[in-house]
């Protein structure tokens, strides 16, 4: 994982969380600004978390990263 992209290292994060990882899809739009997170409807609340603190987890990581530090993490329905 040493030079793995954001979304790489968004989707490392999610698979250690769901149940369904073939459900798993991240988007990168906006020339990679913009990250866009699909999951399986049942595995949506696992990846928010209480009062959004897995996504803030995430959203931390993601901005502590190299590469990630521009990219915002969106989580859509």
């Amino acid at each position: 994982m040493a030079d793995a992209t954001p979304a790489e290292l968004i989707e490392f994060i999610v698979k250690s969380i769901v149940s369904d990882t073939d459900a798993i899809a991240v988007n990168v739009l906006d020339d990679g600004t913009l990250l866009e997170l699909e999951t399986a409807q049942d595995d949506r609340g696992r990846v928010i978390g209480r009062q959004g603190r897995v996504a803030k987890a995430m959203r931390a990581v993601l901005g502590a990263s190299r590469d990630g530090k521009d990219c915002r993490l969106d989580i859509v329905d």
